[in-house]
Order: C-alpha cells, then sequence, then structure tokens
C-alpha cells in the first residue's frame, strides 16, 4: 500500500504565537541586526550559525528531491508524462526569465541609477573580483552542462548539486515504473523512508531561527547598515524592480490561474522570513517542496518542477543581471547601443542558466557575463561588491516566489493540482480527515 509523503497520523493542534516558526525568524532576524550594529565584531562571529544551518539544510536536498521525484514517477500511469512536465515547465522557466531579463533592462534605461557618479574603471581595484571572475570561467555552459552527469548513480545523492540528483531520479523512477508490480515493494519502501525523511526536516527546521539570527547578525555586523548609504540609489531601484515583478507580473500569472499572489505569499511566510535570514533560497527548498504538496500541486510536478526551477527559473538573478550590468555601465560612462544592450541579454539569458540558489551565485553570474561582453567593464563589480549581499538576499525571495508560482502554473497546466487543497492551504483552513499538523516546517 502506498504512503504519501506528507502524511502524518498525529492530530493537528495549535501552536501559541511564540512557538510559530515565522515569528522565532523573525525575532532572530531583528536580534541579528540588533548585535551586528552594535557590537559589529561578535556579529561577524556568529557567522558559523548561519553557514551551520545552511550545511544541515543542504544534508537533506538530495534525498528529499530523489524521494519525491522517483515515487512520483514512478506512480503515474503514462511514463509520456514526465516528459509533457517538464516540456511544460521549461516553457515557463524560458518565458519569464527571458521577460526578468528584459524588465532589467528597462528599468535600469529608464531609472539609470549609475549615471552621473562619472567613475575611471582604471581606479577600481580589479583584484577585489578576480575570485569571482575566476569561478564564472570555471563555469562555462559547456562545463554546466557536462556537470549535471555524476560520475556514479550514487555520487549525484552523495554531492551538492541539485541537477545531478534531478537527472538519476528522474532515471530510477521510469526504471522502478517500467519494471511495474514486482517492483511496487521498492517504491513502498522509498515512500516510508520519505517519512522519515520529511520528518527529519521538520526536527531541522527548529534550528531556522538560529541560522537566521547568525546569518543576519554577521551580514550587519561585516558590512555594516551604512554601507547601504552610497549605493542606496541601486539596491532600492532592485528591490523595487523585484517587488513590481513579483505583484505585477507574478500576480497577474497567479490571477489567470486562479489564486492571490499575496495568500501564497502570506502561506510562505515562514520560508521567506528563512531565507530573507539567511540569504539563500535553497534554505527553504524541502519545506518549500512540502508545502506545494500540501497546496494540491501532485507529487510528481512538486518534485521536477521546485529543484529544476532553482537552476533555471531565477527571475530575481535575471533582474539583477542586467541591472547591474548597467548601473556599472552608466556609472563608468560607458553608452550601450542597442546592439551591445541585446547581446547583453543573450549572453545573460545563457550564463543565468545554472546559478545555483546559494549566497553570492549572482554575483559569479553576473561576473560570468561581463566577462564574455567586453563592453562593461568587469572591474566595475567592485562598485557594487559591499552591497551585494543585501542585493542577494532580494534575489533569492524573488527566486523563491517565482518557482513557488511556476509550481503551481506547471501542475494546473497539466491538470495536476487539487484546487480545493490550494484555496485551503492558502486561505489556512484545515485538510479534510487524517492531515499533517500545521506542520514541523511551518507550525502556523
Amino acid at each position: 500500500m502506498a504512503v504519501a509523503l506528507n502524511y502524518s497520523d498525529q492530530p493537528s493542534r495549535r501552536t501559541a504565537w511564540y512557538g510559530q516558526l515565522y515569528v522565532q525568524v523573525l525575532i532572530a532576524i531583528a536580534l541579528g541586526v540588533t548585535i551586528g550594529y552594535f557590537w559589529a565584531q561578535t556579529g561577524e562571529a556568529l557567522k558559523p550559525l548561519g553557514d551551520a544551518f545552511i550545511k544541515l539544510v543542504k544534508m537533506i536536498i538530495a534525498p528529499v528531491i530523489f524521494l519525491t521525484l522517483v515515487t512520483g514517477i514512478a506512480g503515474m500511469t503514462e511514463l509520456k508524462s514526465v516528459g509533457r512536465v517538464a516540456g511544460k515547465a521549461f516553457a515557463y522557466f524560458l518565458f519569464f526569465s527571458t521577460l526578468a531579463l528584459i524588465v532589467g533592462l528597462i528599468v535600469a534605461n529608464t531609472v539609470q541609477p549609475g549615471a552621473g557618479m562619472n567613475v575611471d574603471p582604471a581606479t577600481l581595484d580589479q583584484g577585489a573580483v578576480t575570485g569571482y571572475v575566476a569561478k564564472a570561467h570555471e563555469s562555462g555552459i559547456v562545463a554546466f552542462l557536462m556537470a549535471i552527469i555524476p560520475t556514479t548513480l550514487v555520487s549525484a545523492l552523495a554531492g551538492d548539486q541539485l541537477l545531478p540528483v534531478l537527472l538519476v531520479a528522474i532515471l530510477f523512477g521510469i526504471a522502478l515504473s517500467m519494471v511495474g508490480e514486482p517492483a511496487a515493494p521498492v517504491r513502498d519502501m522509498l515512500e516510508r523512508v520519505g517519512l522519515v525523511v520529511f520528518k527529519l526536516v521538520g526536527i531541522l527546521m527548529r534550528a531556522a531561527p538560529i541560522g537566521a539570527f547568525g546569518a543576519m547578525a554577521f551580514t550587519i555586523g561585516k558590512y555594516g547598515i551604512e554601507s547601504l548609504a552610497n549605493l542606496a540609489g541601486l539596491v532600492a531601484t532592485f528591490y523595487l524592480t523585484s517587488l513590481i515583478f513579483v505583484l505585477l507580473v507574478l500576480g497577474t500569472v497567479a490571477r489567470l490561474t486562479g489564486f492571490s499572489i499575496l495568500k501564497l505569499i502570506r502561506y510562505l511566510k515562514a520560508e521567506l522570513l528563512l531565507v530573507l535570514g539567511t540569504s539563500s533560497s535553497e534554505s527553504a527548498l524541502p519545506s518549500l517542496m512540502d508545502k506545494m504538496e500540501r497546496a494540491g500541486c501532485a507529487k510528481p510536478v512538486v518534485g521536477l518542477v521546485v529543484p529544476t526551477g532553482y537552476s533555471f527559473n531565477l527571475d530575481g538573478t535575471n533582474i539583477y543581471m542586467t541591472l547591474a550590468a548597467l548601473f556599472i555601465a552608466q556609472a563608468c560612462n560607458v553608452d550601450l547601443s542597442l546592439g551591445d544592450q541585446i547581446a547583453l541579454l543573450l549572453v545573460a539569458m545563457i550564463s543565468s542558466k545554472g546559478a545555483a540558489g546559494v549566497t553570492g551565485a549572482g554575483f559569479i553570474t553576473l561576473a560570468a557575463t561581463l566577462s564574455i561582453v567586453p563592453s562593461v567593464p568587469v572591474a566595475g563589480m567592485a562598485l557594487i561588491l559591499g552591497i551585494d549581499r543585501f542585493m542577494s538576499e532580494c534575489r533569492s525571495l524573488t527566486n523563491f516566489i517565482g518557482n513557488a508560482v511556476a509550481t503551481i502554473v506547471v501542475a494546473r497546466w497539466d491538470g495536476a493540482l487539487d484546487r480545493d487543497a490550494l484555496h485551503r492551504a492558502l486561505n489556512g483552513e484545515p485538510a479534510p480527515g487524517p492531515a499533517r499538523p500545521a506542520s514541523e516546517t511551518d507550525p502556523d
């Protein structure tokens, strides 16, 4: 008998406000900002807390993706539906990733946040960005594609990359489905292992406030709130652009799909605060997959769309790339023609694919783009190095919301969305019958 990964026979219960995860994370962020601002050295010393939490979460990402996708595909009646879901997902990713790049270009040309700075590229510290440029050259498109194929079947689960796990899970799930009834015990065993893994997710999420506290204390202690002053225009422009993209563009998509983007944000509030605190969307990936299933999205769709979107559907990173590139060009008085901007857009479309949802990946991807487009000086990245951490948080938040919307849209598009479950989840209504408690991953 098949066992659902998100099932629990424990009775639902209400949790006091101070026991809710999002409240604890919010308090932790406030404490982290306070420590980092008034005791900067202490804040910097707390960095291991944030790093340790992210490592804990990354430890379970591979098993979560593997178990969710394998059991989902194995339960499909027709294997061609796997290719159908993947095709729809990639069509969505391509369209909205390109749209995000175009939005960044339009805003940069309209607002021109770098105009008037009159920076001489020769005076910039090239050494400050050398490490990022080196990493960018190591992560070219060919290297990225080759890295999708793991060395062995097992090494994918032992590594820290999402796409090799995705490849192995799809192949294993297809093979399991083709074997049929003789493989039923294996499928049931994997589903039961999934119960344990998701319980482990709930346990680890209890440490989220500690991770958010350490990460935020380090950020403020290391870079200081005052470091925003001289480049506040770029930061404000980026945050406002991302907000408009989420509320207007993704909000319109959500309305056409039959749900409210604001209700979705409220539903994911604990995960969003965690992403804000850790500046990494990967920290909330297991919890996002769990919540998307509880919101009525079919397990195979969730297992395929969410981890793939973390590499191919990075709306926030794409807005950042074109906006930051034009900011550097404007600051250095480099006049980019329409042809130059189109070339920048085309290069960014390729280089942005494969940027992981980890801290700093957007900056490395920007370095990869500028190293191919000679019109914009790569040394100009030194201008935004000091504030990149603050923009990284907005990138991660936008990427996270974009992938949640993509999951629901693709599920609806493929006829794999339980509309009643979606509305219950977004409206905070309890599920009928035995249900997971308002969760170890988000105790609302």
